[in-house]
């Protein structure tokens, strides 16, 4: 076994006077393996690649305007203390995204977006959460190239070298042999949440597959699964954070997102029966024999083709437009795929259709 992980003595590379910030690369790897997952969801429920792309140009650039808004708030000594600087408050590119701020605020832009656009925010929610924590494991690794947000010291066989940093030319500083300089062995939090995120990437994968969730029930337990993790996690870091009753802001923050999505999990477990009921007196009711109906997928919570569910403010009524012209209603469709997984689900749900089609998405 290594004696310790090693890190980057290097974060950023120039070329002339272009700088690659190996921080950013991790981000932007992020953000495309969660379209790509994203998109092969949202196909498989009925919608169209594209929409995902037309979501994303509003909710990344909300995202990182959220994250980074978190970050300083969750951390302000770094900006606004006494040895602080405020300007650095806008150098995203030095490292610090808040992912709650990000999750917020990219959410509001997604909800925009999809109202735009006339797509099923929920039904969307849910095919983007898999993602979103995929997207996660892999932008974790930008705080490995970054020497930063690690946890106690530690002489575990696993334990991370961590440099002693400077944060203006992204590089470790060096001794007189040129040589960088360690200033220790530390618990390597970012690897134990891009683990985590991994594992709860497949997790919601095969809940989704399994009970067939939809209606933000994928998106709500994925709010449990990552904020379950980070608790433990964020308790082991020892980089400089706000505290209140003794514990790290973001603990707190994880504790009200683990309990809000549990709640909602909990609160949406009745509509179920009655919304499966409701489904099927209706495909009886209209004489419904489509082969793309069949008895799994009729029984997803989230089809709505033949019946409407009067407490979701933003799902417009079968046959009627959204700002975009699109017809905001859910059917069913055909299989959930992961991206970059093989993994498959079958139930899948219509979230949107062109009104220039003449076919459901998935006939």
């Amino acid at each position: 076994m290594l004696a310790t992980i090693p890190s980057p003595a290097q974060g950023v590379w120039h070329i002339g006077p272009f700088p690659l910030r190996a921080y950013a690369f991790c981000i932007l790897a992020g953000i495309l393996v969660a379209v790509l997952i994203t998109q092969r969801r949202w196909k498989a429920r009925g919608g169209h690649a594209s929409s995902v792309l037309d979501v994303a140009t509003w909710a990344v650039p909300f995202g990182v305007i959220g994250g980074r808004i978190y970050h300083v708030f969750t951390s302000p000594e770094a900006y606004f203390g006494a040895n602080g600087d405020p300007v650095k408050a806008l150098y995203i590119w030095e490292g610090g995204l808040g992912i709650w701020g990000a999750i917020a605020l990219g959410g509001l832009g997604a909800y925009i977006a999809c109202r735009r656009a006339g797509l099923v925010f929920p039904a969307f929610a849910d095919a983007v959460a898999p993602g979103i924590i995929a997207a996660q494991a892999v932008g974790r690794w930008g705080n490995w190239f970054n020497n930063e947000l690690y946890g106690k010291a530690t002489d575990m066989p696993w334990g991370l070298e961590i440099h002693e940093w400077d944060s203006s030319r992204g590089e470790a500083a060096r001794d007189a042999a040129g040589q960088p300089i360690v200033t220790g062995i530390f618990q390597p939090t970012f690897l134990y949440e891009s683990i985590w995120d991994l594992a709860g990437f497949f997790f919601l994968l095969h809940a989704d597959r399994k009970y067939k969730l939809g209606h933000g029930r994928v998106f709500a337990l994925y709010c449990c699964v990552y904020t379950a993790g980070r608790v433990w996690i964020e308790a082991l870091r020892i980089d400089p954070a706000e505290h209140i009753l003794s514990l790290r802001l973001n603990v707190w923050t994880s504790i009200i997102v683990f309990t809000g999505g549990l709640i909602y999990l909990l609160l949406s477990l009745h509509l179920r029966p009655g919304r499966e009921q409701a489904v099927q007196r209706r495909m009886a009711a209209n004489g419904t024999t489509s082969t793309t109906r069949t008895s799994s997928t009729a029984m997803h919570p989230d089809i709505e083709g033949d019946t409407q569910d009067p407490g979701d403010p933003t799902r417009s009524a079968p046959g009627e437009s959204g700002p975009s012209g699109h017809p905001g209603r859910d059917g069913p469709s055909s299989t959930l795929m992961s991206a970059a997984t093989g993994i498959t689900a079958s139930h899948d749900i219509d979230v949107s259709r062109s009104p220039d089609s003449k076919t459901h998405p998935s006939a």
